[in-house]
């Protein structure tokens, strides 16, 4: 295990290696949250990749697809498609709404209160969400690898607060880039392997037929068959939905706004779904093998869910010695991605929307370049401990399963703050209090639910929860466009604007000017030459031919990767980088 550990270090060393590097990048508050603007599609669609799938992937629904088969696939089949109608079009208007936070766009389509709710409601929810995920990622690592629960999570959480305090944006998309090519990689060798373990592509569908597996692995199951009517039809239709609808409306903008333009954008959602749609399909496969040739070795497992192991338990039996070690980094990559986009979108809020209406109620001016630099990098750290401590706590807890815990939040919560922002992008004629109101008439089945079920000992799906919000959402939001006809002329223009801006295509010389897409291509190609020789070395330790061939093979691979972005950045051409 200790060529395991080496590896794992010497990877979460050079993330450190690119924080420090894109700190120089770093000149304003622009920079820092969304690169200024100027990232081109293949870092911004990799970005978009990683940081929209989690540590959830490879626990909790690897669990679902090691107890259930490929019925989750409904939630990355929403996200392909979401990806693809970004490619289409939203894409390129989410990047012309011109923000630099989220929280800019809420306040252009809805006015100031709106804008400082979601800043405030952020800054308490974010953290939130982002401590169950560290929590998850480290109890993975630490029933399936050993690694103590509470250090990794406070190592994990350190290393990412670092990067991004030091490399901002640049650096989230930069690690982001990295850490989803050594994903893809690997996951993609442990699929194969799976696949090659268990006799290939009609061995592995065969099995699907087999009286012990058929029922819990057909697409629909029965009412009745899974805890709280899981994987049913009606639970298909309402988590499909319910995934795709944050896809598709403006909550999902700022992930856009790095991108150069429109066209980077849409190229960038493409290249995104592309690399969704693949790991689909390969993702899940593991698991799946797991459960049809290890079920007792797994279920043995002394963990408390021992299903959220499935894809560790196959990885480890299969992989050569060395790639293990990658194998974890790929795991952690999956956390960590999402834990950086998170912090660091959140600081920007606060800089960006908060603090500003602040010093103007206490009559001060606004704060210089510098100043909102310094501010940014005190208060990444700041929320990274908040996040952090608050894993610590998610560990005292038994009672809770991975795989529900996520879909719950995102019912009971994300739904309701979520769905203003899917009127306010496909609505044009919303009455001016419409934010509030929906939020409030979206927030009553949750209530409900929860006084029925405290009171009445009613058991709520998350699907029956999630439809009834869905339902209150559309009812208020009809509501909102009769009321419209009260808004004044001063609304109706603003809501004119916005649309115009957001219809109208970004003219990146004039609105931006200076480019390093070159720049970009070199230091990323130089990055993933010096991964893939650093993984180069795995060929010495000892394994069978086999195993080293496959070492090189993914070293290989990165390393191809890398000379072919050097290659391309230095046909492009460079620019010297700010002073």
């Amino acid at each position: 295990m200790i060529v395991e550990y080496i590896t794992l270090t010497v990877y979460l060393i050079l993330l450190l290696v690119l924080g420090a590097y894109f700190s120089r990048y770093n000149r304003d508050l622009s920079d820092f949250v969304r690169g200024g603007a100027q990232g081109t599609w293949w870092i911004v669609g990799m970005s978009m990749f990683i940081s929209g799938i989690s540590a959830f992937t490879f626990t909790g629904n690897a669990s679902a697809a090691y107890e259930a088969g490929p019925t989750l696939l409904v939630i990355y089949l929403a996200n392909v498609i979401g990806f693809a109608l970004s490619g289409l079009f939203l894409g390129r208007w989410f990047r012309q709404t011109r923000a630099l936070t989220l929280a800019d766009i809420i306040r252009d389509r809805f006015g100031v209160a709106m804008e400082q709710f979601s800043a405030y409601i952020g800054v308490v929810m974010a953290p939130i969400a982002g401590s169950i995920q560290l929590w998850a990622l480290a109890g993975f690592a630490s029933s399936t690898f050993g690694f103590p629960l509470k250090t990794t999570i406070v190592v994990i959480g350190a290393i990412v607060v670092l990067y991004s305090t030091t490399g901002g944006k640049w650096a989230v998309m930069a690690t982001d880039f990295v850490q989803g090519l050594i994903m893809m990689v690997i996951t993609v060798v442990i699929a194969v392997l799976a696949l090659d373990h268990i006799g290939g592509v009609g061995s592995f569908l065969s099995y699907f037929s087999d009286p012990q597996f058929a029922d819990d692995f057909q697409f629909v199951k029965d009412s009745g068959q899974f805890p709280s009517d899981k994987f049913t039809w009606h639970w298909i239709i309402v988590i499909f939905v319910m995934q795709l609808y944050g896809q598709i409306s403006l909550s999902s903008a700022g992930r856009f706004l790095v991108a150069k333009d429109g066209e980077a954008a849409s190229r960038g959602s493409w290249f995104a779904m592309i690399l969704m749609a693949g790991g689909s399909l390969i993702w899940f496969l593991p698991p799946m093998v797991s459960r049809f040739m290890y079920e007792a070795e797994v279920n043995a497992m002394d963990v408390d869910n021992p299903s959220n192991g499935s894809y560790a338990f196959i990885a480890l039996k299969l992989l050569p010695d060395g790639l293990v070690g990658i194998m974890i980094a790929a795991m952690f990559a999956a956390k960590m991605s999402s834990m950086d986009t998170a912090l660091n979108g959140q600081v920007g809020v606060i800089v960006r929307n908060v603090i500003p209406r602040l010093r103007e109620k206490l009559g001060k001016p606004p704060l210089e370049p510098a100043s909102e630099m310094w501010l940014c990098r005190a208060l990444t750290v700041v929320l990274g401990a908040i996040v952090i401590c608050y894993s610590l706590l998610w560990v005292l807890q038994k009672d809770i399963v991975l795989f529900d815990a996520y879909l719950a939040i995102s019912s009971i919560i994300g739904i309701p703050l979520g769905f203003p922002m899917l009127a306010g992008l496909w609505v044009k004629r919303l009455w001016k209090g419409s934010y509030f109101l929906i939020i409030g008439a979206c927030l009553l089945p949750s209530a409900y639910a929860f006084y029925d079920s405290s009171v009445n000992e009613t058991t709520w799906t998350i699907q029956d929860r999630a439809m009834w919000i869905l339902l209150f959402g559309c009812i208020s939001t009809a509501i909102c466009v009769v009321l419209s006809r009260l808004n004044n002329a001063e609304y109706e223009e603003k809501e004119r604007v916005f649309f115009e801006t957001m219809a109208r295509p970004v003219n990146y010389v004039s609105e931006i000017g200076e480019s390093f897409d070159g720049r970009q291509l070199i230091v990323m190609g130089n990055a993933s030459l010096m991964l893939g020789g650093l993984l180069g070395l795995l060929i010495l330790i000892p394994n069978p031919l086999s195993g080293r061939l496959i070492c090189g093979a993914v070293a290989g691979t990165i390393a191809l990767i890398g000379f072919l972005l050097r290659r391309r950045g230095q046909a492009v051409g460079t620019l010297d980088l700010p002073e």
